[in-house]
C-alpha cells in the first residue's frame, strides 16, 4: 500500500488507479471493515489526524478529482465521509523521498509519464499534508 504525499497529478495512469484502490483499501481499514493491514504503517499519519476518515476522504477526493481530469470513471460514491479534514503535517524529506520513488517507477513502467513530468524540481504534495521540514518520516519503509 502506497498512500502518496505527491500530488496525484504525477502519477500514470497504472499508478492512478492503483491509489484509488489502496486508498479505499486504507478507508476500509480505517473504518473498521476489514481485518487485513490495520498495522499498516501508510495509515500512522492518517490515525493520527483529529478524524482519520474524514482525512482519508479528503485524500480520496482529490485522487478522484484527478480522475475526472482524466476522464477516468471512479465511483465518488465510495468516499464514505463528507466531513472536512485539517491537513496534516509531512516532511519534505519524505516529499522527496517518494518522487526518487515514483520517478524510478516510471523510468520502467511509463517512460512517457515520466518525460511529461521531467521538468519538476520541487514537486507538490497532494493538498492534505502540509510540508514541513524534516527528514523521510519514520513510519517509512526506505528503500535502497
Amino acid at each position: 500500500m502506497r498512500l502518496w504525499t505527491l500530488h496525484p497529478e504525477y502519477l500514470d495512469s497504472r499508478g492512478l488507479v492503483a491509489l484509488w484502490r489502496e486508498a479505499l483499501l486504507a478507508q476500509a481499514v480505517l473504518g473498521g471493515k476489514t481485518k487485513g493491514y490495520t498495522n499498516h504503517p501508510q495509515l500512522i499519519r492518517f490515525r493520527s489526524s483529529p478524524d482519520p476518515m474524514a482525512a482519508i476522504a479528503s485524500f480520496l477526493r482529490e485522487v478522484h478529482a484527478e480522475a475526472v481530469r482524466r476522464e477516468y470513471h471512479f465511483d465518488a460514491a465510495k468516499i464514505l465521509c463528507d466531513k472536512p479534514a485539517g491537513s496534516i503535517a509531512t516532511t519534505r524529506g519524505q516529499l522527496d523521498y517518494e518522487w526518487a520513488h515514483l520517478i524510478k517507477k516510471l523510468r520502467i513502467r511509463d517512460p512517457q509519464k515520466l518525460a511529461e513530468i521531467k521538468s519538476v524540481s520541487r514537486p507538490k504534495s497532494h493538498p492534505l499534508f502540509r510540508i514541513v521540514p524534516g527528514e523521510v518520516e519514520e513510519w517509512e519503509r526506505v528503500v535502497p
